[in-house]
């Protein structure tokens, strides 16, 4: 009952001032923007994948305000940096939500922030858009995931490396940042690799700390085991542990013909600071490629390269887009739709108004938000890496598939509900 007390005190406390100060105070009330929270880190380890997509929601809400803004009223960004810091991203969620009042969040990349930022968002019914794939295992109708579930990115990734064309991989390495979606994207692709028949003697499951920079040992050992019969790297290393982690490569001479890598968190922006020589032939599985031909995507790219360019960004020279920007974009001009549709930036009723909305994306589909399951209908892509830090698309889906958040490869998954449970 607690907040409804304090709702109804601010209430009569609001009533009481507009009495008192007569009807002139009345707009300091009505607030003349709608507030739209930004929580990514801008610091700490985070920050070389988190701080690009702050600009992506920054940039789309110029976009939008210069077309009118929504409902009359321009988006206000609100920024905060939760530093690469779990509990502090908690924090922060409390003031956007409490004391800002953001109508919406865009925010989080792993999924240790995620998870630490849903205990607040459903207490105080908070709306946060997560544009990132992720280890799926999870549905809350405060959430529209607008990254892959493992059905759209780590499943269609082992499934080209066993493939003719992908090498014939018979043996696996599952190399992770330690935290809960390499662990749990590990668990999923352990029963995949077993459900096809390969044993765990030909599985090596190993997990760095966020941050790591030696990677001589663990590289060595992937050599040495590769030895054993034709070997792939799944890697789901995440941060700025990615430069290191591919110069050692490239030092030991580990070619992508010998053993391919193929990343799950890492896109074009990861390889700026990354000789990429070494690193030709090397994968990764996204939904969206910059590289991709399409006259959406050279739009966004034109869009984007001129805010870089106009703001002075870091790295404004060479301006690059990747996986999660795309999901960042779909996800604001979504939600823009759903606040129109609902004629109301009311969470319950923006959530509602989600439902089956479609946006023409830059990876060249018409993307659907399932009428369900909060998740996007995605396309898959697995994408070599160029000499240039590009990729080129070597395999695709024939078009957007559906999510699956809960994997049908961990066991007790089999009658959960495709929708959030009404809280």
């Amino acid at each position: 009952m607690q907040h409804l007390n304090s709702r109804r005190f601010t209430l009569k406390a609001l009533t009481a001032a507009v009495a008192l100060t007569g009807l002139s105070s009345l707009p300091a009330f009505a607030a003349d923007t709608i507030k739209v929270g930004i929580l990514h880190s801008l610091s700490g380890t985070m920050a070389i994948s988190e701080t690009v997509l702050k600009d992506t929601v920054l940039m789309a809400i110029d976009e939008i305000n210069a077309k009118g803004g929504v409902l009359g009223k321009k988006l206000e960004p609100v920024v905060v940096d939760p530093a690469s810091n779990w509990p502090l991203f908690a924090e922060k969620t409390k003031q956007l939500l409490g004391q800002d009042k953001v109508a919406v969040i865009f925010g989080c990349w792993t999924s240790v922030s995620r998870k630490s930022v849903l205990p607040v968002l459903e207490e105080m019914n908070g709306l946060l858009f997560y544009p990132v794939q992720y280890e799926g295992e999870e549905l809350s109708k405060n959430v529209f995931y607008t990254g892959a579930a493992p059905n759209q990115q780590a499943i269609p990734a082992v499934d080209y490396l066993m493939s003719k064309d992908g090498g014939a991989a018979k043996r696996w390495v599952l190399l992770g940042t330690d935290y809960v979606y390499p662990r749990t994207t590990n668990k999923i692709l352990r029963a995949y690799l077993h459900s096809k028949g390969v044993k765990d003697t030909d599985i090596d499951e190993k997990y760095t700390p966020f941050g790591h920079s030696d990677y001589q040992t663990i590289v060595a050992d992937i050599k040495k085991f590769s030895a054993g019969g034709k070997t792939a790297v799944v890697s789901t290393i995440n941060g700025d542990s990615n430069v290191p982690f591919y110069k050692e490569l490239g030092n030991a001479g580990l070619k992508a013909k010998d053993v391919p890598v193929v990343a799950f968190s890492v896109g074009e922006e990861e390889l700026r600071g990354v000789d990429t020589k070494p690193l030709v032939g090397h994968l990764a599985a996204w939904n969206y490629f910059m590289s991709i031909k399409n006259p959406t995507n050279t739009e966004f790219i034109k869009k984007w390269t001129t805010y870089a360019q106009a703001h002075k960004l870091p790295g404004a020279d060479k301006p690059l887009t990747n996986d999660p920007m795309e999901a960042t974009y779909i996800g604001i001009n979504m939600w823009k739709q759903a606040v129109e549709k609902a004629k109301s930036t009311d969470v319950d009723k923006v959530i509602a108004a989600m439902a089956g909305q479609t946006f023409k994306a830059p990876d060249g589909f018409l993307i659907k938000m399932d009428e369900k399951n909060h998740h996007l209908h995605k396309p898959v892509f697995i994408g070599e890496i160029r000499a240039d830090g590009q990729f080129n698309v070597v395999w695709k889906t024939p078009g957007p598939i559906k999510a699956m958040p809960w994997s049908p490869y961990i066991e007790g998954n089999a009658g959960k509900p495709d929708e959030p449970a009404k809280k």
